[in-house]
């Protein structure tokens, strides 16, 4: 049985999808590989972050919740 032929959506080269092949069914094997990101790593906070955080986000949850249910 033959595998169908796909011409690789980034670098356009041809390639046979072959069932069980990592990554997308648009672009071939070497296409495929993830990119190694160094934003994907957090960086540990301290408790002065987080409160921050915290209190920034309830700040946020509350001018949503007053853009949605204030009556004009």
């Amino acid at each position: 049985m033959a595998f169908p032929i796909k011409v690789c959506a980034v670098c356009e080269e041809e390639f046979e999808l072959k069932p069980g092949k990592p990554g997308y069914a648009n672009r071939c094997p070497e296409c495929s590989v993830p990119e190694v990101t160094e934003t994907t790593t957090k960086q540990p906070m301290d408790a002065v972050d987080r409160k921050s955080e915290s209190e920034a986000n309830e700040a946020r949850r509350q001018a949503i919740r007053e853009l949605l249910y204030s009556r004009k």
